[in-house]
């Protein structure tokens, strides 16, 4: 592919950047990491955790969506920081998801080997790895267009597979199918079982940043707000829908799970997807799971080097990186980028082989609270940027799409971003990601100071 150009073309249509926004935020963090969540907070402190955390993201999504639709921009979220808050934090913010995602990547690629040796247990998770990583790129590299295609059908299975998943459990609910160890049928009993609460309220906060990370993902419209055709129109629909699918998808699969699941059996030792399925007697029930697991993690492999390579391009068109990082094909896909992204994904992939416990361990703590911090980057820009538009001359009537109850919703996006960053100083197990996230965002400012400061040395020569 010959590398000529330094421009993105707008290829996505709605029905990409419906599926590309709940591809982005189904992934394994409610396939996998909502029985932690359920063990940690009891049943009904989970589906309250999951609450919060969705009117959390919507607050954040509203903010996003007056700015993408103002000003859209392949990625968006440091663009926006850089004008309204300040180029340093705009750096920061781009470097943070960048990372974020580039250190998910490792995780995937891990993650879908190892399902695969459930089919082939002698073969090594390595060769499975590799060869995903290999259709990942390759999605990736031909144009944005088949991309959004490939994501739209990896994002049509894990949709399907979780109605069917909320249908199935409503009705064993109701005693249409039998139930393990429920006779005559299951209820709500699990719910209230050893109180609203048995690990008590704490658990509902001490829980908050898993559920973030399980939102995380949501953003991904903003980042597509550069190539999707008509966003004026395309992420207003998008933004408005979050909320319903945020409370269907997540809120009902969680509601179903801890219903039909005693919150003392929940873990992450197996999928709750695949413990629900048993229980009722679903034929097939870990290969089925397993197989729609695969599909959620490689369409967060695939969702994630998107976004890392469209930030780096991102960075390079802002002229905070080498310009080499913002060419693209032919076909509007940033190469240097995304070979760049892949290849930062394969050293976390090895480091969560060779140095899991120090090295992975730090990558993965700061990665979990880098979407959080860029949440917070996303309001503070929206109340800045709506100050700068009337300062402009313009009028609030004049946005096509606005953030409702200005300045109330931006404040309570941010503020709510903030608490549950630092409520984690409660949970032992998750309060290091704290420590380590303190001077790794401290040091991408220094970095970005360093950097201004060579730059004005070389132009003073």
């Amino acid at each position: 592919m010959k590398v000529e150009h330094e421009t993105l073309k707008r290829k996505m249509e709605a029905r990409h950047l419906l599926m590309i926004s709940l591809g982005g935020v189904i992934g394994t963090g409610l396939f996998l990491s909502s029985g932690y969540t359920i063990h940690q907070a009891g049943p009904v402190g989970t589906i309250l955790a999951y609450a919060i955390g969705a009117v959390i993201v919507y607050l954040v999504m509203l903010c996003l969506g007056e700015l993408s639709v103002a000003l859209p921009q392949t990625g968006s979220f440091h663009v926006y920081a850089d004008r309204f808050i300040g180029p340093s934090t705009g750096f920061t913010v781009a470097i943070l998801y960048w990372f974020t995602w580039t250190v998910a990547l490792g995780s995937e690629f891990t993650a879908a080997g190892l399902i695969m040796r459930n089919w082939f247990p002698h073969s090594p998770t390595w060769i499975w790895s590799l060869l995903f990583m290999i259709v990942i790129f390759v999605s990736n590299a031909f144009s944005v267009r088949f991309f959004a295609e490939t994501e739209f059908w990896f994002a049509s299975i894990k949709v399907l597979a979780i109605v069917f998943f909320i249908v199935i459990g409503l009705l064993a609910i109701f005693g249409v199918f039998p139930v393990t160890g429920y006779t005559p049928r299951p209820l709500f009993h699990n719910l209230y079982a050893d109180g609203l609460f048995p690990t008590g309220f704490k658990g509902v906060f001490t829980t908050m940043l898993t559920v973030n990370f399980a939102f995380s993902g949501t953003e991904l419209i903003g980042v597509t707000a550069g190539e999707v055709k008509d966003p004026a129109t395309t992420i207003p629909k998008a933004i408005r829908t979050t909320l319903w699918r945020l409370i269907i998808f997540f809120i009902g699969s969680i509601t179903v799970m801890a219903t039909l699941i005693p919150w003392k059996q929940a873990g992450v030792v197996q999928s709750p997807f695949v413990l629900v399925f048993k229980s009722i007697g679903l034929p097939f029930a870990g290969d089925l799971m397993n197989f729609v697991i695969l599909t959620a993690i490689l369409s967060a492999a695939n969702s994630g080097l998107y976004a890392s390579t469209r930030m780096l391009w991102s960075l390079a068109h802002e002229k905070m990186i080498s310009s080499f990082f913002g060419r693209t094909t032919a076909s509007g896909v940033p190469l240097f980028a995304l070979i760049a992204s892949m290849l930062g994904g394969l050293l976390a992939l090895l480091s969560s082989v060779i140095a899991a416990s120090t090295v992975y361990l730090v990558l993965v703590s700061i990665s979990g609270l880098a979407v959080v911090l860029v949440w917070m980057a996303i309001a503070l820009s929206e109340i800045n940027f709506r100050k700068f538009w009337i300062r402009s001359g313009h009028s609030v009537n004049e946005l096509k799409f606005r953030t409702p109850w200005y300045p109330i919703v931006p404040w309570a996006a941010f503020l709510t971003s903030l608490l549950s960053c630092v409520l984690i100083i409660f949970d032992p197990t998750q309060r290091p990601a704290l420590f380590y996230m303190i001077p790794f965002v401290l040091g991408c400012y220094i970095l970005y100071y360093i950097k201004i400061a060579i730059r004005k040395h070389s132009n003073q020569k």
